[in-house]
């Protein structure tokens, strides 16, 4: 298999595509773990089914992250290639990533994540009590609380004061599931002027928030983040750390509300389930569809395919959880299961160093709902949409709730 394979258009393949990829993605993993397809958006790309694949896939050094250096082999640069706030761990590779995940992880630690728990409550309490005010019964409950308790908890750890929410979620969105490239571009060009102006603030006067001790941490070399590098590292902070518990949330009600069995179940018993719920949620229908593309170095011989230099590589994580080979009836949701070993959160060294704080709040978020709206239903068919366009976020834009 190689470029002269003709891609396969998943959209034929599936006309449900982008409300169910599942079976789709089913269809070709039953063909083999890799393949070349055109997408949805038209994009002509390789992606990677299956459980093991999908593992081998995310730490193959042969499959980069990093544009800057490696773009020059692809026909068409993504728009966030070049520029201003592209260079985090994201978009690179060791030692770059090797470096700058040390010096991260120095200061997003476990005990910084464990200490916001009480802030999470207290934000959860608040939206739910703003939902039903007034006597309201029901509610658009990404909007009422699945982006806002996210997003107040990231600017409050990076300490982001006033931040214009609205904005920002007009730039998250472009830069996740974009219109178009110009849009892509257009929405990097908007933050990083405000980034840059808050990075210059706590540089003179730090707090006790994480980007002050990003800009101020130092390892024992003395090797520091550089501006670009702070700029860059914020923007993914707010952006990831927000868009996967957005979606954690609303697909886990989607789930729930889908299966009323297990809604009963886990309304019995929220102290013994919630935890393996989250985890259920996160391998039956997680928030990160797919992997943030990869570029193949070189010619790649991989799992029976031959990837040609320069080509854009998919590793699919929904699919690598709906895989009959790693867990038992895939395609049923039972928030009893061992959920353990899901790739939700990726794998190897890209795995999502935010996954604590989305693992946190979603657990913190269903909660609170369930234990305030003993009735909570979905108020209407809770996969109308609309869908978050692209193959990156899986998600849907809006889901009407009542009590």
């Amino acid at each position: 298999m190689s470029a002269s394979t003709p891609a396969v258009e998943l959209l034929e393949l599936s006309p449900d595509f982008v409300a169910d990829p599942h079976p789709g993605y089913a269809a070709l993993r039953a063909r083999g773990p890799v393949h070349r397809v055109l997408t949805p958006d038209g994009d002509d790309l390789w992606l990677v089914v299956g459980h093991e694949a999908c593992r081998a896939a995310f730490v193959d050094p042969r499959f980069s992250r990093d544009w800057r250096t490696h773009g020059h082999l692809a026909p068409e640069l993504p728009a966030y290639a070049h520029g201003p706030g592209n260079a985090h761990v994201l978009l690179s590779d060791p030692p770059d990533h090797t470096r700058m995940r040390r010096l991260v992880a120095r200061e997003f630690t476990p005990r910084r994540i464990e200490a916001l728990a009480p802030r999470v409550r207290q934000l959860t309490d608040e939206l739910l009590d703003a939902m039903e005010a007034g006597g309201a019964r029901t509610a658009d409950v990404i909007d009422a609380l699945a982006f806002p308790l996210p997003m107040t908890v990231i600017c409050d750890l990076l300490g982001v004061p006033d931040l214009d929410r609205d904005s920002f979620r007009g730039w998250s969105n472009e830069t996740v599931s974009p219109s178009s490239p110009e849009a892509e571009r257009a929405a990097y060009a908007a933050v990083m002027p405000y980034l840059t102006e808050l990075i210059e603030a706590k540089r003179g006067q730090p707090g006790e928030d994480l980007l002050s001790a990003l800009i101020h941490t130092a390892d024992e070399d003395g090797d520091r983040l550089s501006q670009d590098e702070l700029l860059s590292m914020a923007f993914l902070l707010i952006v990831a750390g927000h868009e996967t518990t957005v979606n954690l949330i609303g697909n886990g009600l989607r789930a729930l509300f889908r299966h009323p069995d297990q809604l009963a179940l886990l309304r019995g018993d929220l102290d013994g389930l919630m935890g393996g719920a989250v985890e259920e949620i996160l391998r039956y229908d997680g928030p990160v569809e797919s992997s943030t593309p990869r570029i193949a170095r070189e010619d790649v011989e991989f799992a029976g395919a031959r990837i040609p230099a320069g080509s854009t590589v998919l590793i699919v994580m929904a699919d690598a959880d709906r895989d009959g080979t790693r867990f038992e009836d895939p395609s049923r949701f039972d928030i009893r299961r061992d959920a353990r070993g899901h790739l939700a959160f990726g794998h190897g060294i890209h795995f999502c160093i935010g996954a604590p704080l989305a693992r946190l709040e979603g657990r913190i978020a269903l909660r609170g709902l369930l234990e305030r709206f003993p009735d909570l239903a979905a108020d209407g068919p809770p996969d109308a949409g609309p869908w978050i366009p692209g193959m990156l976020i899986r998600g849907v834009r809006k889901l009407r709730v009542r009590w």
